[in-house]
């Protein structure tokens, strides 16, 4: 297992568990998915640089 999609994918789902705590399940959905997105752009930019 990779441990630099791992670790922000935890990060990020616990953060978003966190902030999400007051959301509708719509608005949560949409958090997720830009999260998400955003944690796979960082690893992939993290790649493509080494």
């Amino acid at each position: 297992m990779q441990f630099d999609i791992v670790v922000p994918l935890l990060m990020g789902c616990a953060l978003l568990w966190w902030v999400s705590r007051g959301m509708t399940w719509t608005t949560r959905l949409t958090v997720t998915v830009v999260t998400l997105a955003l944690i796979v752009c960082v690893v992939l930019v993290e790649r493509a640089s080494r």
